[in-house]
């Protein structure tokens, strides 16, 4: 008897443990499925894009079913940033100096405290006219963030290409504000990388007080708001609008495809895309833009070559939920590639004069094509906000600080 009974134990022991090792691993599973997860780079195939939009676009069948998806992405768009709630929006304490005259316009170094002691560096473009109003306003405003383009001659928020679409807007009659990402400019001269921890948390807050900043100024129209920019600038721009209903018109410029996510941690770097109550990709976070008009803009030699067929229809059809189908546009240079060179900014001139009440005129040859030859293009090193004449202010942020405002 006594080994028949051994036996028995042995195979229910058995079971058990197996019962056991199970369950651990369906509660390991069920942990991992939990956990927020990075959605980086080419994360998945064109095809896989293409099937992941159907997948979305069965979540919905009308506007108040696609309001409800909307919010539950903005709300795990805020919560993968570590934004929800928002941190306390503190006292901007603007700086704003060396004002230059222009054809048409005026340039300024500014700054502004998104955080204590964070500073946020730039330029402002304002119109300069004839007439007793002229400079007076209030005037729609446009933000222009910039993306990774690092080299010496083509340098960030300083490159040729940036000063002249920013000049031209502000001669059309915008005030722009064009703004440094972590560690570029300002922030590398002070000792900080674009790699610091949480860049995605600090430049999208970055760009929600440079809202802020902007509407802070007398001369700008706060119902009249709108940001353009490239590369990991149109990520920063379709990021905005996405979670800042103030922006009234959106032009994220080579970046906006369902596929790609975004190569830098500022841009994939937190959980924004999927995490257990929300799934998303870049084309569903660009379409939070709706009704609000936004144009796309696309090229032929990167990761938004299928904007016509992909991403431009299921943006659209979401517009058409709010009967705003109009509003939605988009240009593809096929044989273009990755950049905001001229063809691309003349897209962008029509469509924010367009929706921003900007004028053409302003800037028009007599043939009708966009002249951006008054610009004057200026020096770099003229362009910073902090210099032996203007030092940076005692208590701002240190890179080696032991306790980082955004952390």
């Amino acid at each position: 008897m006594k080994p028949r009974v051994q036996s028995r134990f042995t195979v229910i022991h058995g079971v058990l443990v197996v019962a056991i090792l199970s369950l651990a691993a369906c509660l390991a599973q069920a942990a991992q499925d939990e956990k927020p997860q990075l959605c980086q780079g080419n994360y998945q195939t064109e095809a896989q894009a293409v099937e992941q939009l159907a997948k979305f676009a069965k979540c919905y069948s009308d506007l108040e079913g696609w309001k409800a998806r909307a919010e539950n992405i903005r709300q795990g768009i805020l919560r993968g940033a570590e934004l929800l709630p928002y941190p306390e929006k503190t006292p901007l304490n603007p700086i704003i100096h060396s004002k230059r005259e222009c054809s048409g316009y005026t340039v300024e170094n500014a700054a502004f405290e998104s955080m204590p002691g964070v500073f946020v560096t730039g330029n402002l473009y304002r119109p300069l006219g004839p007439g007793p109003r002229a400079g007076k306003g209030p005037f729609p405003a446009v933000l222009c963030p910039h993306g990774h383009f690092s080299r010496a001659e083509n340098y960030g928020r300083f490159r040729p290409n940036m000063q002249r679409r920013c000049a031209t807007l502000a001669k059309m009659g915008a005030v722009v504000f064009a703004y440094d990402m972590v560690g570029y400019g300002d922030w590398k001269n002070a000792g900080f990388s674009h790699g610091v921890r949480k860049a995605l948390k600090l430049q999208t807050w970055n760009s929600i007080r440079a809202v802020d900043f902007l509407t802070s100024l007398k001369d700008v129209d706060g119902k009249r708001i709108g940001v353009t920019g490239a590369s990991g600038g149109g990520t920063q721009t379709f990021l905005l609008t996405a979670v800042d209903d103030r922006i009234t018109v959106s032009v994220p410029t080579v970046m906006v495809s369902a596929h790609f996510f975004g190569g830098c941690n500022c841009e994939s770097g937190m959980p924004i895309h999927k995490s257990a109550a929300h799934e998303t990709n870049n084309t569903e976070i660009a379409a939070l833009a709706a009704p609000r008009p936004m144009l796309l803009i696309s090229d032929g030699k990167d990761w938004t070559k299928n904007t016509p067929n992909v991403e431009y229809p299921h943006i659209r059809s979401i517009y058409e939920l709010y009967g705003a189908a109009d509003n939605v546009e988009y240009v593809h240079l096929a044989d273009e590639g990755h950049d905001y060179g001229y063809s691309k900014r003349i897209a962008a001139y029509e469509f924010l004069a367009k929706h921003l009440g900007l004028s053409l005129i302003k800037v028009k040859k007599p043939d009708g094509s966009i002249d951006e030859s008054f610009i004057t293009i200026q020096k770099q090193k003229d362009l910073y906000v902090f210099d032996d004449k203007h030092p940076r202010p005692a208590h701002a942020v240190k890179p080696d600080a032991e306790n980082l405002p955004w952390d």
